[in-house]
């Protein structure tokens, strides 16, 4: 490097001299070329050229030893950064965040020819990982054990109902809704949820600009020939290759239009096979790619849940009633009041063992006729005055909502009042408003008939608030 600079250094000197030693018998030859006046004698002439020369050299000097110790501090950082091992982003399938070795030859040539570097690490890591899932537990217990766990270890407090609902909704709909007003715990209660299953669940902050779905999985760099690999999508490949439940959280997901970055997802979610729900990655194969990554596709995992939380203000989109439609919604308008818990750990719970106990709830408390034919009634009722139906997705919603809630707990009704306050009354918000306030009180009665005074206060409530803020 430093004869690099000799020769360039040497080679400007001759150069400059060769210029003006032109320059000046040019000038001496031709006198007309430039004003007599300022014709300079040989004396001067000589005093200006060395003059220039001496300049000249100096701001070489300059350069040459800015170079130079810019070059020995790349050196030294070299050395520091050889002797420091580097500790990546956590991607492993396993419980604790393991400490990377230094890249050595061999991972750099691993790296070189992959465009899914971090896919394959996965790959790598999914052949000595072991999962093992604690099968002796009922709905009821998961729910009491996740309320402790999370006041226990956590400090964050939770009503066992709020519990209810959410381990309900996971039963239902992989899409969950979480609204209600900041500060309520939308975001920690999917957080805690992680925790809970010794599995942490990843945080998803959503982008105003988002609006496909490479702003949630990546995409493919032609310039430098790799793969911009999201958090997300090395989540959804890692659940790809074992059993354990899932959770990720799309935080502020109406801050952009969640039928535009999910819209994929959620037509994959649609499909009663799962086997066919097939994410596109990319559109072409490598040999190198990543070994679940079939013709650039990738099988949407069956044990990942989405929990989007959303909040009501001028800076977010309102959610489209396709997304409404699909997802499970709870809403969290107050902070749960404080309470001494036992102390409790957590427990990792595979995602066969979680749909075992659905099925097994299913089958043992199922909707009972009585509230078949009062459901029957309440649809009859509104499809005459507001011109609304339960629909075919609802109903079969409310069929398998409703047995989870009592086998964690919870009552039948208590079960129909929260499905039906926010996916059949919520319609009437579509509604001409003036009609709608002036039958809230005839719909209010009815429900008083049919179910009783004392029960559907959140149904209630909801036709309530529509009357005084139509």
């Amino acid at each position: 490097m430093r004869n690099s600079y000799k020769k360039r250094l040497i080679l400007m000197l001759l150069s400059i001299l060769v210029i003006g030693a032109l320059l000046m018998e040019s000038i001496r030859q031709n006198p007309n070329l430039i004003d007599r006046s300022i014709i300079l004698s040989t004396p001067q002439m000589v005093f200006v050229l060395f003059s220039a020369l001496i300049i000249a050299l100096m701001l070489i000097i300059i350069i040459t030893s800015l170079n130079q110790q810019r070059l020995e501090l790349n050196n030294q950082l070299s050395k520091v950064q050889d002797k420091e091992p580097l500790i990546p982003i956590e991607v492993s399938v396993e419980v604790e965040t393991p400490i990377q070795e230094p890249k050595t030859e061999e991972t750099e040539e691993v790296e070189d020819k992959t465009r899914f570097f971090m896919l394959t690490q996965i790959d790598d890591k999914a052949k000595t990982f072991e999962f093992v899932s604690e099968d002796d537990i009922t709905l009821e217990k998961l729910c009491e054990e996740f309320r402790h766990f999370s006041a226990s270890q956590l400090r964050l407090y939770y009503d066992i109902y709020d519990i209810r609902r959410f381990i309900a909704g996971l039963s239902v709909s992989h899409i969950m809704i979480l609204q209600g007003m900041s500060g309520t715990g939308k975001t920690s209660l999917a957080y805690a949820f992680g925790e809970y299953l010794k599995n942490s669940t990843v945080v998803v902050p959503i982008q105003p600009m988002w609006k496909e779905r490479t702003d949630l999985i990546g995409y493919y760099n032609e310039f430098t020939k790799k793969f911009n690999e999201t958090t997300l999508l090395q989540k959804l490949y890692e659940a790809s290759h074992n059993e354990q439940m899932y959770i990720t959280v799309l935080d502020e997901m109406n801050i952009a239009r969640v039928e535009y970055y999910f819209a994929e997802f959620l037509s994959l979610l649609e499909i009663p096979d799962v086997k066919k729900r097939h994410l596109d990655v990319v559109t072409d194969v490598w040999d190198t790619d990543p070994e679940l990554l079939k013709d650039g596709k990738l099988i949407l995992p069956n044990n990942m849940w989405f929990v989007g939380t959303a909040n009501n203000d001028d800076s977010t989109f309102s959610i489209s009633d396709k997304v409404y439609d699909r997802a499970m919604v709870i809403n969290l308008d107050k902070k749960a009041k404080p309470f001494i818990p036992k102390e409790t750990k957590g427990r990792s719970v595979s995602a066969k063992t979680f749909e075992l106990l659905i099925q097994k709830a299913r089958k043992e408390f199922e909707l009972s006729q009585r509230n078949l034919r009062r459901i029957k009634q309440l649809d009859q009722y509104l499809m005459t005055h507001f011109h609304i139906t339960f629909g075919n997705r609802i109903m079969q919603q409310i069929r398998h909502y409703v047995p989870v809630i009592v086998a964690c707990g919870g009552s039948e009704l208590s079960a129909l009042d929260d499905i039906m306050s926010k996916k059949v009354l919520r319609k009437l918000e579509t509604k001409n408003m003036v009609y709608v306030k002036s039958a809230a009180p005839g719909l209010i009665t009815f429900m008083a008939e049919l179910f009783g005074e004392d029960e559907m206060l959140l149904c209630k409530e909801y036709i309530q608030n529509i009357e005084i803020n139509a």
